[in-house]
Parts: C-alpha cells; structure tokens; sequence
C-alpha cells in the first residue's frame, strides 16, 4: 500500500456529502446515496466514467439530516477525504439508492465551491504530503526526535491493544501484519476506524492535519479500548462463592487532581454495593482506583461511569421495589408479593431464567400497568407488544426475505425500538391469539418463551440466531381457556381479580380523580368529589371488576365542570379580591360558574352530569332466581326465568347456552320430577309429575352472550323449585354450584370474582359448595363481613336457603347448612 504523500488527486473534485460515518484515509466504508444532490454524482460521474480518475472523489462529513434536505446546499465542512469509489451497487426498493464502497486515501481541504448543482464540485488542496517527515530530511532534530518518540509509542500501545486480542481470528491476525506493514504516519488513520469511537472523535481525527496532533489525539482512544478490554475480560471470568455476600460500606479515599478528597458515595450506591458478590466488589473498587490513578478528566472516566452503571444496574433494591409498587397500585396485595418474591429470587441468583409471569384478570385491573412497573422497578426499557388478533406466525418470527414488503417480527422490532437487548417485554392479550393457513402464533411464541430454547431464538428476515436470554417476558390475558395447553405450561398464571367498591374508592382519590383533573385542565382547588359521591358512582352508575367505566364517568363530570369553568372565564370581566366560594347547589348545570369559585360534586348532582343510573331487577315473581358467573370481564350476576304453560312434556332452553348449560337444565327437571312428591311440586292441573300435560321455557336474559358452564346448576333447580312451588325465591340471595344426578353439588372456580359481583350488586347472602370454603381466604376481609355466606353440599340444602322459612323437603335429619358469615 502506497503512502498518501505519493499520490497525487486532482485539484478539483466532485464531493460526496454523507451523514453515516467519517471516512478516514486508509479506511474502507460503504456509503449509502439517496439524496438528490449524491444520486446526481453517482450517475454522471461514476456510472459513465470510464477513467480512473473518474473514480476518485471527496467525502465530506454532513451533520444535516437527509431527510430534510433542502435546496440550499449546507455548510461545508473545511476538511475532507479524497475517496476511491471501488464498488457501486444500485437499487429500486423501497425507493431508488445507490451503495458505494469508498477506500480513503488522503485527506483534503475545501479551498472554493465551483457549483453545488446538479452536485457540488470544488477545488481542493491536498493536506497529507508529510511534511513533517520531510522536515526530518531536512535536518530538523527537534522534530524528528518528537515524531520518532510518538510514533514509536504509539506503535507499541497498538501492538499491545493487538495482544489482548484472539490472534486466531482472522481479522486479528491480518490486522498484527498491518502494524509491521503499513507506513507508521498511516496507523492512527487505520486503527481509529477500527476501534469503536463516535462520530465526533473521528472527525477530530480527520481535522488533525499536523502528524504529531494525530499521534497525541489517537494514544487516548486507542488507550480507553484497552481498558474497556480489560474489563471485559475481568466480567467474563466465573463468579467466585456466589452464595457469599459482603453487606458493609466501603468508604473510598484517594488523591484525585493532586488534592486529598473522600470520594463519598451516595446512600443508593451504598446499597448496591452491599448486596454485590465479592468477585463482583472486587471489580467496583479496581474501577474506583483506576479513577482515582487516571484523573476526573481522563477518557477512562466515561468508560468506567458507564460501566459501573451497568454492574449496578441489576443491583435491586427490594424496599425500594415495594415502596414503588405500593405507590404504583393500591390492592393487589397477592399479586405484588409475587412480583417481590420474583424479583428478589432474582437478585440472589443473579439470572433471568426463571418462570414467565402471566396476569390473568379482566379489563382495567391494571396487568400492563403492573408491567410497566416492574420495567421501572428494574430500571428498563418496556415494550408493549399487543397480540389480540395476530393470526399470522410471521409476525412472531418474521418473513423470509424472499418475499416482497418481507420485514422482521415484532421480538425483533421490539428490540429495535427499544435499543437494548434487556428490555421487559409486555405480550399483551395473549389470549387472543388466532391460527389462519399463514400457521399459528401461539406455537411459534413456545420458543421465546421458553428459558431454555431462546438463547438463540431465530428470526426469518434475519436468519441467524439472536439471545433472547436477557429480555423478561410477562403475559397479560383476560383468561386461560383460549390459550393453547402447550404455551400454557411455560407461563406461571397469575390471578388479578375485580376490586371491592372500597378498593375502587381509594384508587379513584389516589389516581383516577388527579389524572382526570390534569387531562381537562382542572385544580383540585376547582373541583372536589367526595368520598360518598365517588362509592355513589361506583354503586349506581358503574359495575365492573376494574376501573375503566369509573374513570370515564369521572371524565364526563370534569368535562362537564370544565365547560363551566370555561364560560365563567369569559363572563368574569376583573378578578376580585373576595376568597372563593363553593358551589354545591342542584342548579349548577344551568349557571356560569366563576373560575375562583370551587365546585363540590354532591351525589345530588351526579344526574346532570352522566346518565341515568343503573337498576337492578327484582324478584316479584315466581320463577326467577339470581345466579353468579365468571367472565373474562370478571364476576357477573345472572337472572335465570322460567314460565310454564300447557302442553306436551316439552324443555325449551333460549339465551345462547352452550351444551353444558343444557345438561344442567336437563339435570335439574330430572331430580325435580324425582323428588316432586317429597317437595310436594305439581303440574298446572295438579298432578304430581311437574312436566305432564305441561311445557317449561327456560330462559337466561341477554340473549346475545353466548353462555356455558356447569356453575348455574344450582340456579335453575332453585328457579324451577320456585316455579313449580309457586314460591318467591330471596331476592337478597345468589348463588353458584354444580349439580349431579343424586343432587349433590360439586364445587367450582372463580369463588372471588362470583363474590364481588355479588357484594357490587348490593345482595346479602351466597350460596355456594362446601368444598368452596377454602376460596373465601381470598376475599377481603370487609366484604365477607357485609356477606353471609352458606356452603352446601346437596341440593336439599340449596333449597333451604334459598327460600324463606326453608323448602319443605323429605329429609328432615339433614343437619342445616352451615352459615359462615364470619369468616
């Protein structure tokens, strides 16, 4: 390779303007062209050249964004390289560019600007003629004494830099001959454009025309990669008594900048150093007395912070953590404690391996917000990745890059997005996963989910394998029966029931209410709800499991104060000394309201500001009972009707039931006509088969749920009892449970969601299996205090509670049920 003092470019060169890198002479770097200004250049100079000296031109670092390119042509930068353009590749899509692969040769300064269309052409001067080697010749001593010794020393850093490298690479071993090869005025030039430094420490590089300024600005980065190597190498190293923890302060004094100061650490560091491993402490203080040798202002100290960043960074603090979560989420106590435990297991281990957490619960319980806390917790980046509706295993995987619009899958998007392979992926709704003839999601998810296959989890568009390893997966879903049995098995489920309307209350006054009051540009010195007003709210206007509904409600009462406050802006013509007011009248929906004045929502006025509140049936009739149901919206009450009338024997089921649901219909006539006699049930003539010469229609209202499950079992004897008796059913009385042929009743799941439906719909008594009395645990304590909860074990029992004064019955030696309204 020839010296750049013995070449010779042409004074006047045609400039490449690139934004992606510094070219440095002796450098190779792949330029992509797709501005205007640069596709010109390539198409009337290096396409239809046929000359070697058409091939050479200038590269001139630009700060400007392509993408905002303008007519004006940007400010030059003074110094430049002139390039030889060895490779041009072209493309049409997704748009016309060019790729040029340009060797630098030397460098050049800008001395006038010819034309800048149709691409900037300007006379140049050559800059790397040596002439520091040349004052050698000439007998300057001086001189060449200081070049002979920065080059010398510059010659063994990098063969030390060289050494801590594998030489059986190839590229290592390619670059060890390079050093004894290349001229050694051209080795700061080569080696910065190998080693790994920004933008604009290449571009001090390329304005250091003096030799000797080369030399003095490289020796740093050539040193910080060093030590960056160093420590590289140290953290590779197997981790000594992982199980030995060292838990005291190490106070750190030393000399720094020729003064003695104690360098103190701040109470956060403290605790994180106390909770390292030793290999790991012993890491921490070689970086703290390397700081200390090298000085505040050194390269090294850039380094050495960002690498104590990252040590520290997995140190967790798991009072913090909990302070946090607590703050975060009011409730959910079962759900944070695993979250802690979780996060502390991983602290001691060290390791992401581990099961995948997986939220089950209804809407508007918070299982993303959960997860971004989590994220926060950990002091990373979170991604959501929403996967309701994915039918395609493309968009896990990728596309093959055969296909045209072919593009990476969303794990990969995701980290690109984010811009660390660590982050804390959300899989949200994973539950609504779909298969479609493009394959099915779901199994192509058991790979990244898997701890022991996604360590090289393989993406299609760029088929090589990438780490997963270090990414946290947690899974949101608002139930486990759609999700495969395969995925299923790698994901630890994680209940997050309904809140009680007390938990509602204290959410809506922590976060609901302030959050509202900032997105509609209101104070709390504007507007105030009471307590009474919000668990009004909650009681009559709303009933869900989660907050969602609440805080659209919350919503509709600021924007309807905020028009107020808005128009009394605009009628209050000086502002008045006077203190503020209230405003706590009924009238408030037809007056302005003075912006100093503040309002109080009473529930009085909740009816000028959302609509109608909701209204419980009642049970007037005979015939109706009040179940309980699980949903993936969380704990619903059910009312199941039956009439009778005359005719043939005949069972009619309506409301959308599902094959379970009819067979507990079937079920429950079956012991009905079993036990009439004992019950004393009748038919409309009075005979003792309830269904001779009679048709019974069996319906459950909102006819457009489709229903199933075997929990109504209890229900629909109970209704058809009361049909068939012609007795009222307790209208403060629901119930759940599934039934047998001999009228035993088996136990069922979703106990606490089933409960707080009931405790939100205002009803005073359940009915459930006895074998469901370990799930009361779960539920709060002040809502098993407002209920009275009856376990049963047959049908018999059932009955007898349901009705008041009981169920005549045939088996009066049966103890009575069990009340347990003190749990």
């Amino acid at each position: 390779m020839s010296s750049s003092g013995d070449i010779r470019i042409p004074s006047r060169l045609p400039l490449l303007l690139t934004h992606e890198g510094v070219l440095l002479p002796g450098s190779t770097m792949r330029v992509s062209v797709d501005t205007a200004r640069n596709m010109q250049l390539v198409r009337s100079r290096l396409l239809k050249g046929t000359s070697l000296k058409s091939t050479i031109i200038g590269v001139v670092p630009n700060s400007r964004d392509p993408e905002h390119e303008t007519e004006e042509l940007p400010a030059l930068h003074s110094i430049g390289t002139a390039g030889l353009a060895v490779q041009v590749v072209g493309s049409n899509w997704p748009k016309p560019h060019y790729t040029l692969l340009i060797t630098g040769l030397c460098r050049f300064r800008v001395e006038q600007l010819l034309r800048e269309r149709p691409f900037p052409v300007a006379v140049v001067q050559q800059l790397d003629k040596l002439e520091q080697y040349a004052g050698l010749d000439s007998g300057d001593a001086d001189v060449s004494s200081e070049l002979g010794e920065l080059s010398q020393r510059f010659y063994e850093v990098a063969l030390q830099l060289v050494g801590m490298l594998d030489i059986s690479v190839p590229v290592v071993a390619k670059l060890r001959r390079l050093l004894d090869s290349l001229p050694r005025e051209a080795l700061p030039d080569v080696l910065t454009s190998m080693i790994h430094v920004s933008n604009k420490e290449k571009l001090e590089i390329l304005d250091a025309v003096s030799l000797a300024e080369r030399f003095k600005k490289v020796l740093p980065l050539l040193t910080r990669q060093m030590e960056g190597l160093k420590l590289l190498q140290r953290t590779r190293k197997p981790r000594l008594d992982d199980d030995r923890r060292v838990w005291y302060p190490i106070p750190i004094t030393g000399t720094i900048n020729g003064t003695n100061e104690q360098v103190d650490q701040p109470p956060d560091t403290i605790c994180c150093l106390c909770s390292l491993a030793p290999f790991q402490l012993l890491c921490v203080c070689l970086c703290f007395k390397s700081l200390i040798a090298w000085g505040c202002f050194s390269a090294y100290t850039t380094l050495s912070h960002h690498y104590l960043n990252e040590l520290l960074a997995d140190c967790l603090d798991i009072r913090a953590a909990r302070v946090l979560l607590d703050s975060d989420h009011y409730a959910m106590e079962k759900l944070k404690r695993r979250v802690l435990e979780y996060l502390a297991v991983r602290q001691l281990r060290n390791s992401l391996k581990g099961p995948i957490l997986c939220f089950v619960g209804p809407p508007g319980v918070g299982k993303t917000s959960v997860g971004r806390s989590i994220a926060r917790t950990l002091g990373r980046e979170f991604h959501r990745i929403a996967l309701g509706g994915v039918c395609d295993q493309s968009d896990i995987r990728g596309h093959r890059r055969t296909y045209v619009g072919s593009m990476p899958g969303r794990i990969i998007n995701g980290l690109k997005a984010v811009g660390v392979n660590n982050p804390v992926f959300l899989l949200d709704e994973v539950d609504k996963l779909t298969k479609s003839l493009q394959g099915d999601p779901a199994a192509a998810l058991l790979e990244v989910l898997d701890p022991e296959q996604n360590h090289s989890f393989t993406d299609h568009y760029l088929n090589v394998p990438f780490d997963l390893s270090q990414v946290l997966f947690i899974a949101t879903a608002n139930t486990t029966a759609t999700i495969p049995p395969a995925l299923l098995d790698r994901m630890e489920v994680l209940q997050v029931p309904g809140y009680t309307q007390e938990e509602k209350v204290e959410i809506a006054h922590r976060h609901l209410i302030p959050h509202q009051l900032e997105q509609h540009g209101l104070t709390p010195q504007q507007v105030q709800i009471p307590q009474d007003t919000t668990l009004d709210i909650i009681s009559r206007y709303t009933r869900e499991a989660g907050v969602r509904t609440l805080e659209r409600k919350i919503g509709a009462i600021c924007r309807a104060v905020a028009v107020k406050v808005a128009e009394g802006h605009k009628a209050t013509k000086t502002p008045s000394s006077s203190s503020s007011s209230e405003v706590t009248t009924g009238e408030i929906s037809d007056t302005q309201i003075d912006p100093r004045c503040m309002v109080y929502v009473w529930s009085i006025l909740l009816c000028h500001y959302s609509q109608p509140p909701q209204v419980s049936e009642r049970l007037t009739l005979p015939g109706v009972a009040i179940g309980l149901a699980w949903t993936p919206l969380g704990g619903e009450i059910m009312f199941v009707e039956a009439s009778r009338m005359e005719g043939d024997g005949q069972l009619t089921l309506t409301g959308q039931l599902g094959d379970i649901m009819k067979e507990s219909a079937h079920l429950a006539i079956s012991w009905l006509r079993t036990n009439a006699k004992a019950y004393q049930l009748t038919n409309m003539a009075g005979g003792p088969d309830p269904l001779e010469g009679t048709d019974v229609h069996l319906h459950f209202p909102a006819g457009a749920v489709t229903k199933d499950g075997p929990s109504a079992g209890v229900t629909i004897v109970t209704c058809l009892a009361s049909l068939f008796s012609g007795r009222l059913v307790r209208s403060d009385v629901a119930m759940t449970g599934e039934i047998t042929l001999r009228g035993l009743v088996l136990p069922v799941g979703g106990i606490k969601d089933k409960v707080l439906a009931a405790h939100r719909a205002g009803l005073r008594c359940v009915i459930l299996p006895k074998r469901n009395e370990k799930d009361l645990e779960e539920i709060p304590a002040h809502v098993r205090a407002d209920l009275q909860f009856v376990a049963t074990s047959c049908l018999a029992e059932v009955l007898d509670a349901a009705f008041d004064g009981g169920f005549r019955g045939p088996a009066p030696s049966l103890a009575p049920p069990p009340v347990l309204s003190k749990l």
